[in-house]
């Protein structure tokens, strides 16, 4: 009796995806006309307010993760019929199902191992109320960061070491821009990210009493000699200046990377992860 109704429900899932897909198969279509524009164009994406996700592993956390996620457009000869039942089954809210042919996935992928899953999100704007700081919380700050790659990578150390969040100065770069997500591996969506300015973190981070630590050449004091074991954020210039003056005037304490090469410069994603597994290190992982 148990199996019949396993069977029954897998037929019903089946007929439900088949009823209630859209199938496309033009290239022309202004549907997928308008998810090339998200990808490519950042204004579109602010004037949408929607920003595009590559990826089976990178859908499941944004919907794991309380993200609208309002059209699912999938490749039958890409994606397992298991999967697409199970993605379905975790989506919470309304959302538009469509099937794209191989030609149409292969234009809008960018990976090849992508799984046959293309969505849109409406982005999560978040500011300094939705955080919650705790006891003893360590932020990582990056500002005016360039490049959408190292900001995804910064992003993949931030949720590896399970950070209470990342703030984001003076963005140089859509934080929804496809390659940040696609190189964050979707912890875009699984860490609390607030984008604002120098001036309002200095003064969030003095009203919660949480000490800020700017990494900077010039700073006399290493990074392993530093202590990291109270509430502590770590700040980490733009990938061609470093810290602004601001930072490097206002921050509590300078430290650096002992360098014993020739070129005295780390990728900041690099950087990143060394000293913030420095401090979890200290704080017992």
């Amino acid at each position: 009796m148990l199996i019949l109704r396993l069977r029954v429900f897998a037929v019903k899932t089946t007929r439900r995806i088949h009823l209630m897909a859209k199938q496309i198969s033009s290239l022309q279509n202004p549907l997928i006309r308008n998810i090339i524009l998200l990808e490519e164009k950042p204004r579109e994406r602010r004037q949408q307010n929607l920003a595009v996700i590559e990826g089976l592993r990178e859908v499941k956390l944004a919907i794991a993760s309380g993200f609208t996620v309002p059209m699912i457009l999938y490749c039958p000869g890409v994606l397992d019929p298991a999967e697409l039942n199970a993605l379905i089954d975790r989506v919470t809210g309304p959302f538009e199902l469509v099937e794209i042919t191989p030609e149409i996935f292969n234009k809008l992928a960018y990976r090849e191992d992508s799984g046959g899953v293309i969505a849109t999100v409406v982005p999560k704007r978040l500011s300094f109320s939705d955080l919650r700081p705790g006891p003893r919380p360590l932020y990582l700050v990056l500002e005016t960061v360039e490049k959408p790659g190292n900001l995804g990578a910064i992003l993949r150390t931030a949720d590896a070491a399970n950070l209470s969040g990342v703030i984001i100065c003076d963005p140089q770069t859509d934080i929804y821009n496809p390659n940040a997500i696609r190189s964050s591996l979707g912890c875009i969506f699984t860490m609390p990210v607030v984008t604002t300015t120098t001036e309002e973190s200095i003064a969030w981070f003095r009203e919660k009493g949480i000490k800020t630590f700017g990494t900077a050449l010039s700073a006399t004091h290493f990074y392993h000699n530093t202590d990291f074991s109270g509430p502590a954020a770590i700040i980490m210039g733009s990938e061609a200046f470093g810290l602004s003056k601001k930072w490097l005037d206002e921050a509590d304490e300078l430290v650096k990377i002992p360098m014993g090469g020739k070129v005295d410069s780390m990728n900041v994603s690099a950087s990143a992860a060394v000293v913030v597994f420095e401090a979890l290190r200290q704080r017992g992982f």
